[in-house]
């Protein structure tokens, strides 16, 4: 059945919004190639989301040729804030942009392992709340949060999780009322494979697994362009895969024992003491094994310093997880991410890949994510910003 005159207005809105926030500023001419609409069906929707406050004129095209033709379209970004907060065991950083992504303010803040769960989620509200003052008077309309554990999939919430601060989960509830605001919580590794797909370095893949080496290790499931969280959301826990070498067996309570055991930052440290490749200086409360390891994988790549065999050690550790990974998946792209991935880059990248060609016959691709420690963040955003698009973007019914 062809759709009503109201559905299809609403279809080419949207579709117009989408090519304005993806190549915009527009002109009218070229909305009309890019949508293959007619011509008058381009100066209706163009009136109707300049009436809806949706998009304005920019600017114009070309420095002689004036007129109606000529007008440039934008999204106007300052229609909505939104927010984006990556949820560390010890620490809270907030990002506050527009629609269109543009950060406009941002802060950080350390959180202390003593500090009570009343005032940890009363530091870290009062955080995002000074931060979306310093961005300006518009108020917040999504906010994205990235934080470590499992998300329910029936309830979108964080789940209660051995090991993690309480404050994780008492500060989602805080924000949810606490702010007249869509608040949208997602596991960290998820966040960081939907900014390395929207933005970094697996842009061109619609499969890919991200495998994230920090504190601990996890894995995200990215599949033709679709995040897999798995029935409890758990899908990606690589922690608890258990591995050879590993010295045991990981239980339902806990992951050591499991692949965590081989390539978890403590683990990471202590291979790289091994090979007298030690942490130099002092590292942040909360961050000592993540700090030493990661300061051990930069050291071991310095001219001088003779850090391959610890190198190709710990490539062999991070092989036995990426190839059962490869075995059930077959992504064809591995994306090495988290602090102690970054820190390895292609050097590393390349290590696991050589092994995993000689493990495995599924060719696997594996890559350096390319956002560093800013992927969180960056994956939060674009929670939201798809979040407040959708709401405010969203057909007529």
């Amino acid at each position: 059945m062809p759709a009503s005159p109201s559905t299809a207005r609403a279809i080419n809105d949207r579709l117009a919004l989408q090519l304005l926030q993806r190549d915009g500023p527009l002109t009218a001419t070229q909305l009309k190639a890019l949508t293959g609409l007619s011509r008058p069906t381009v100066a209706d929707l163009v009136e109707r989301l300049q009436g809806a406050g949706l998009i304005q004129v920019v600017g114009e095209s070309g420095a002689v040729r004036r007129g109606p033709n000529a007008r440039l379209y934008g999204i106007v970004a300052d229609r909505a804030h939104l927010a984006a907060l990556d949820v560390r065991t010890g620490s809270v950083s907030v990002v506050v942009a527009d629609l269109l992504g543009a950060t406009l303010a941002e802060g950080s803040l350390p959180i202390g392992s003593g500090t009570r769960t009343g005032p940890a989620v009363e530091q870290a509200a009062a955080l995002l709340e000074r931060t979306a003052r310093a961005a300006g008077s518009v108020p917040l309309h999504s906010v994205g949060v990235g934080a470590p554990g499992l998300i329910d999939p029936a309830t979108g919430e964080l789940r209660d999780t051995s090991g993690l601060p309480s404050w994780h989960r008492a500060l989602v509830r805080e924000l949810q009322q606490r702010l007249p605001a869509t608040v949208l919580v997602e596991n960290e590794t998820n966040l960081a494979a939907m900014a390395e797909h929207r933005a970094g370095a697996a842009r061109d893949r619609e499969t890919f697994v991200l495998l994230w080496l920090g504190h601990g290790v996890g894995a995200a499931v990215m599949l033709d362009g679709k995040l897999r969280q798995g029935a409890s959301g758990g899908a990606g826990e690589i922690g608890f895969l258990p591995v050879p070498g590993a010295g045991g067996l990981p239980s339902a309570a806990h992951c050591d024992g499991g692949f965590h055991s081989l390539a978890g930052s403590a683990a990471v440290a202590g291979l790289a003491a091994r090979h007298g490749l030690a942490a130099a200086g002092a590292v942040p409360e909360g961050y000592a094994d993540e700090a030493a390891a990661v300061d051990a994988v930069r050291r071991a790549l310095e001219p001088g310093q003779r850090g391959g065999p610890f190198l190709d050690e710990l490539a062999d550790r991070l092989a036995l997880g990426a190839a059962a990974v490869v075995s059930v998946l077959d992504p064809g792209c591995l994306l090495l991410a988290g602090a102690v991935g970054h820190a390895g880059g292609a050097a590393l990248a390349s290590r696991v890949e050589e092994r995993l060609t000689a493990m495995s016959p599924l060719r696997t691709e594996v890559r350096a994510g390319s956002l560093g420690d800013g992927a969180v963040l960056r994956g939060a955003l674009i929670a939201a910003r798809d979040a407040a698009q959708d709401a405010l973007f969203a057909p007529e019914r």
